[in-house]
């Protein structure tokens, strides 16, 4: 059985949610935009679903902008409100953010540059990750018409002060976008101040392929997609309504076990971490050490390749990653860890674990929990029962014994062949 720790990356499919999507997948189908009774059926679910989100975000139903993930709702929000913006000033504007945004959000900000010469101001950040409220307060300007900033970091899970950045933004009457992709499930999502809030579905349990932008009414949005006028004109195409249906579903779930998850899972990440820490030489925690999400444990290990160590992992069942999986891949040093000012040597030596909603500490003394499968060099026993196929998300994580498979990993990389 192999131990899942990517969640970041993607979580699987809640039961909860395929059930509630298989009958709109099945038969009732239907086009909302179709004018009979079929047609009307599907609408109703699909403003049904829509309703349900707004509420989950406290926001009203017409905010909500049913999208393919968060990288479209990212580009939605940023192209859109600069876009919008721009062609009311008729002049370039002004865009605010931060060297560690995931890749989604710099690259809309670049093409706003590169296409529509806009001045794109990206403001640093800490050694853990954090932007200084007062400092996005320094970087307005008169033509400033969007700041936007991850409400948590996706590789290093620093959580940033929304209320703050919302204030700032607020008293100059600037928007602010969050992207909230990492957050949802673990943070609060309504009342943070934000005029845009940007949501993934397969990071909450729903399907891959469904997602939300929530940008209030009153902000004027340019679509990216242009068509049927679907979502208020501001998102053409038939919707997905089985993936709203779904995204709702999972989104109500995860804010319904919100506070429970976060800190069952939050005592595990720190029993983790210091486990890790005081059993594997050189290694550092990258990110805020207390303002992080509950789930994310990020480290560097000098010495080492990140990506040896995630085999010598897999190899012992042990899933994770080195970072984004959006970036994965990719040869060039993590741009987030590079901005923390951690050298780029060491940047190529980062391992990311990202627990679930269901994890909880594991009583070690019960052989019948497991909390880290057995290292496939064992010799195997013969009468044992095949171990199902494919990753598996179990309930019972023992934090010592996990980060004595990381120890060991780390060893055996070191040791070399």
């Amino acid at each position: 059985m192999m131990l899942y720790l990517d969640h970041a990356a993607t979580t699987p499919v809640r039961p909860e949610v395929r059930a509630a999507m298989l009958p709109l997948l099945t038969d009732r189908f239907g086009n909302p935009s179709s004018h009979h009774t079929v047609g009307e059926r599907a609408a109703a679910v699909l403003a049904d679903a829509r309703a349900r989100v707004a509420a989950v975000l406290g926001m009203r139903p017409g905010d909500i902008v049913f999208t393919s993930g968060g990288t479209e709702a990212n580009n939605l929000a940023i192209k859109g409100i600069a876009i919008a913006a721009q062609l009311r000033r008729a002049a370039p504007v002004h865009v605010v953010t931060t060297p560690i945004e995931h890749e989604s959000v710099l690259a809309s900000c670049d093409h706003l540059a590169r296409v529509h010469g806009a001045e794109i101001t990206r403001v640093p950040v800490d050694a853990t990750g954090r932007v200084d409220p007062d400092a996005v307060a320094a970087a307005l300007r008169e033509d400033t018409v969007l700041v936007t900033i991850g409400y948590a970091n996706n590789e290093i899970g620093t959580v940033q002060d929304a209320a703050a950045l919302a204030g700032v933004t607020s008293a100059a009457r600037v928007p602010l976008h969050l992207d909230a992709v990492q957050a949802a499930g673990w943070l609060p999502l309504a009342g943070t101040g934000a005029d845009a809030l940007s949501i993934a579905g397969h990071k909450i349990g729903a399907p891959q392929g469904t997602g939300v932008l929530a940008v209030r009414g009153r902000i004027p949005l340019e679509p990216l997609l242009h068509g049927g006028g679907q979502e208020r004109d501001r998102r053409s195409g038939t919707e997905n309504v089985a993936g709203a249906v779904g995204f709702a579903t999972a989104l109500e779930l995860a804010e319904r076990e919100r506070e429970d998850a976060a800190g069952r899972t939050g005592a595990l990440r720190d029993a983790f971490i210091a486990a890790v820490l005081s059993a594997v030489p050189l290694a550092q925690l990258t990110g805020h050490p207390v303002l992080r999400l509950p789930g994310t444990a990020s480290f560097t290990f000098r010495g080492v390749s990140g990506e040896a160590v995630l085999l010598e992992l897999e190899r012992r069942g042990i899933v994770s990653s080195s970072g984004s999986a959006c970036a994965a891949g990719s040869d060039e040093p993590s741009h987030v860890l590079l901005a923390l000012g951690i050298a780029p040597a060491d940047t190529q030596t980062a391992v990311r674990f990202t627990f679930g909603h269901g994890a909880v500490p594991a009583v070690p003394a019960d052989p019948a929990r497991p909390a880290v499968p057995a290292d496939p060099a064992r010799p195997a026993d013969p009468a044992a029962p095949a171990a199902p196929a494919g990753p598996a998300v179990p309930a019972a994580i023992d934090p010592a014994a996990l980060a004595a498979a990381v120890a060991a990993s780390v060893a055996a990389v070191r040791s070399g062949p």
